[in-house]
């Protein structure tokens, strides 16, 4: 099939079924496209709408992300999971702000140079937004074009990621490029999907090699399985005498880098001696909960929750950018990872 007839079909398909209604299609400005294509990153559509729909309502554009504190940036993004994302978006803004003028580059380098943007998603700012001939290889387009050309492989493979970004580049059109963009992402979300593609419904179903062979599933090759390491945390959840709990920032990077959290205390550590050397508290430990488990994409975390009474204070922990004391009655917007928020829930239930 030649690229002139490949473009047209996927085009001819958009008009026909396409998303036109998804609110980033609404007035796409360059910074909007952005943080919808943040947003996006390993999340689906159907999660990610009300996230966006609060996230520009409170930051309309570049600026007000830009001027905004992470804490905040970060209250809003939490559910939403990978909070690199958010600090990412948040950085990147006020290098734009600072660099570029408040806006975003419509150069594909100068936006690659930011935070939180890589080829890709370069492509799908310039493309929806600006109109420029730029190709787009997220996970949809991956699987679209592997199954097309039955290009073998895993795509994080260095070979196979270079056969797609060049079989992407060889098809982009010419002409509509925002239609088309937003086409090939449709198509690979709602036809040439993971499982059980919808091959009657494809307009490229008569050219694609994968098709041919009848081996759909076989393509695109599925990463290598290794098993996920565990970790283990202990939590301390500790409260004062009227319920309110305390919570830390995390450090900046790492897992859930700038979120608050429970006070984290070494299993081998004696927890009464560490609070009183750590955080000048004096504590009466209660019975551990159950162990809540969580899942991240390279390694599974065990958290062993320890429920702990402050009965006196030998210092102090002061309120400010390291510690707080939290009212589980009152909840804010502060940024929490999701089992952080499950642990306060449940926290306030039991008052």
């Amino acid at each position: 099939m030649s690229p002139n007839e490949f473009g047209q079909r996927v085009v001819d398909w958009f008009d026909a079924h396409g998303r036109k209604r998804l609110p980033w299609k609404e007035n796409p400005t360059p910074y909007r496209v952005w943080v919808s294509e943040i947003m996006l990153q390993q999340t689906q559509v159907a999660t990610v709408i009300p996230y966006y729909e609060r996230f520009v309502a409170r930051f309309p554009d570049l600026v007000a992300l830009a001027d905004a504190d992470l804490d905040e940036v970060l209250g809003l993004w939490a559910g939403l999971g990978y909070y690199a994302r958010a600090r990412h978006l948040h950085q990147a803004a006020r290098i734009a702000r600072d660099r570029h003028g408040g806006k975003l580059p419509l150069d594909s380098a100068l936006l690659q140079a930011l935070p939180g943007i890589g080829r890709s998603t370069a492509g799908a700012i310039l493309a929806l937004a600006a109109g420029q001939r730029q190709p787009i290889l997220d996970g949809n387009v991956k699987r679209l074009l592997a199954r097309f050309a039955a290009v073998e492989g895993w795509p994080g493979q260095p070979r196979v990621l270079a056969a797609l970004w060049a079989l992407a580049e060889r098809y982009t059109p010419a002409e509509r490029i925002a239609d088309y963009t937003q086409a090939m992402m449709d198509l690979g979300a709602m036809v040439c999907t993971p499982r059980r593609p919808r091959c009657g419904g494809c307009p490229l179903a008569d050219g694609c090699a994968a098709h041919g062979q009848g081996r759909e599933a076989d393509y695109p090759a599925p990463k290598p399985k290794r098993d996920l390491p565990v970790r283990t945390t202990r939590m301390l959840l500790l409260r004062g005498a009227e319920g309110e709990v305390l919570l830390e920032r995390r450090p900046p990077v790492g897992i859930w880098g700038g979120l608050w959290s429970f006070p984290e205390c070494p299993l081998e550590a004696d927890i009464a001696d560490w609070c009183r050397e750590r955080l000048g508290l004096e504590v009466t430990v209660g019975i551990p909960w159950n162990v809540l488990q969580h899942g991240f994409s390279h390694f599974r975390l065990d958290i062993t929750p320890v429920p702990v009474a402050v009965s006196g204070w030998s210092g102090s922990v002061m309120e400010g950018e390291r510690f707080v004391w939290y009212n589980t009655r009152c909840p804010d917007d502060r940024g929490v990872a999701a089992p952080v928020r499950r642990l306060l829930v449940a926290l306030a239930s039991e008052r």
